[in-house]
């Protein structure tokens, strides 16, 4: 057994478990805001009702995020030791940010929203969820700007074989960190008001609780809709922005065997590394090129033109890569089919479309998975991309046995927290908006 292959799948499954919660956690308080926004200013108890509704669904998604993100934090210390020597003083800044800045401003103030509705003015409540909402955002920025740096390392040097940190900005504002802040964002937006659709959509098809699910249809549908076609603008300017500081990983995600001018854009294939070939490829001419450089003849380097041992696994890359852009077409062709029959007044009369909305809501988690894994292992074999390998990254004192224990451990726990959460979370929706209240301790 591999000691390096198994952190690699213990830190994957851990962090995999994790990232479906903070997604919808920016989803839903941008749903939040905008119903007590309405709320505050027309007084309509309606507004009240439903928010109330959703603020008990995201205390329950923001306690499995914490429950699952602490054991993230003691994987540097444990598998990755070597990674934590050598980039630590750089890598741990962000984190501690995040946790100084964001985690503990969005616990106090969700505790307002959870137990302080009746206690608080309505402006204090108001100005309580939008630093929920805030703070959320900003915490995924922490996190964001510390993945980034790993994917595109800025503001250091090496010195005695550690990274040490000499311009704050440089490192914070890298070459890809405002970019994949925006797309990840936006993919928690679109996984936000996906899940609140297909929820309301389940509703309206029950004919249940119908006062507050047509309305909460239309607004999650409006952010569902503007999200999902702007994501094809930030993705594909990340996806320039990979190709030109990652041009390797990129190169995989295309399975772009050998490089050139008017380099060629995969639509479908099944890649085969050993024979470094494509079977079954469907794939536009110089398509790859325009897309990049706006330029159908500019040269775009491919596998042929990177060391064995510096590139990728290939067919992981490429498969997680395009399942990510497909299930992004999907949205985008959802959204303007749901546009037209919100302008036509037949939104929820559509049984048909309320049917898709309700069985879509595992698809924007698989998305995000599918996005994260394709900038992970289409790092690989690169820890910090350039700077540090993930063989050399990883503790040399941890045996195999011991890793493999805690894989399976922690699948075990995951489980069980997992059929937990699904067990609350659709209690929470089948007692619905008109039997839910907030403001006093255990109610």
């Amino acid at each position: 057994m591999d000691a390096v292959l198994l952190s690699r799948i213990q830190f994957g499954l851990t962090a995999g478990f994790h990232f479906i919660f903070p997604p919808l956690t920016l989803g839903l308080t941008l749903i939040i805001l905008v119903l007590e926004a309405i709320h505050f200013r027309s007084g309509s108890p309606l507004e009240r009702k439903i928010s109330d509704f959703m603020i008990k669904i995201l205390g329950l998604v923001f306690v499995m995020g914490v429950a699952t993100g602490i054991v993230l934090e003691f994987s540097f210390g444990t598998n990755w030791s070597n990674y934590s020597r050598m980039v630590g003083d750089i890598f741990g800044a962000p984190l501690a940010a995040e946790g100084i800045f964001a985690f503990f401003l969005e616990s106090v103030f969700l505790g307002i929203l959870v137990f302080g509705r009746k206690r608080v003015s309505k402006r204090v409540f108001l100005l309580s969820v939008f630093l929920v909402f805030f703070a959320s955002h900003l915490s995924g920025l922490w996190i964001i700007i510390a993945n980034s740096w790993m994917q595109t390392p800025a503001g250091y040097v090496l010195e005695g074989g550690r990274a040490l940190m000499t311009d704050f900005w440089a490192a914070v504002f890298n070459d890809s960190t405002l970019i994949r802040f925006l797309h990840t964002i936006i993919g928690g937006w679109i996984t936000g008001s996906l899940f609140t659709a297909g929820m309301s959509a389940w509703y309206i098809l029950k004919r249940r609780d119908e006062e507050s699910a047509k309305p909460l249809l239309t607004i999650a549908l409006w952010i569902f809709i503007a999200m999902a076609l702007t994501q094809f603008i930030s993705g594909h300017t990340h996806s320039v922005q990979v190709a030109v500081t990652q041009p390797g990983k990129m190169a995989a995600f295309e399975a772009l065997w050998r490089g050139g001018e008017g380099a060629p854009m995969s639509v479908f294939g099944i890649p085969c590394s050993k024979e470094k070939k494509t079977y079954l490829e469907l794939a536009v001419p110089k398509l790859l090129s325009i897309a990049i450089h706006f330029d159908p003849n500019a040269k775009v380097p491919g596998l042929d033109e990177f060391k064995e041992d510096e590139l990728p696994p290939i067919e992981v890359s490429y498969f997680t890569y395009h399942g990510m852009i497909l299930l992004g077409s999907f949205f985008a062709l959802m959204a303007v089919i749901g546009f037209f029959l919100i302008i036509r007044k037949k939104i929820y009369d559509s049984r048909w479309y309320l049917w898709i909305l309700m069985l879509s809501i595992p698809l924007p988690f698989i998305s995000n998975e599918l996005g994260w894994m394709s900038a992970e292992i289409g790092r690989q074999p690169w820890a910090v991309y350039g700077v540090l390998k993930t063989a050399d990254a990883a503790s040399v004192v941890v045996p195999a046995w011991q890793i493999l224990f805690s894989i399976i451990l922690f699948s075990a726990i995951y489980l069980l927290l997992f059929a937990v959460f699904m067990k609350l979370l659709l209690a929470i929706i089948r007692k619905g908006p008109d039997n839910v209240t907030l403001g006093y301790v255990g109610e």
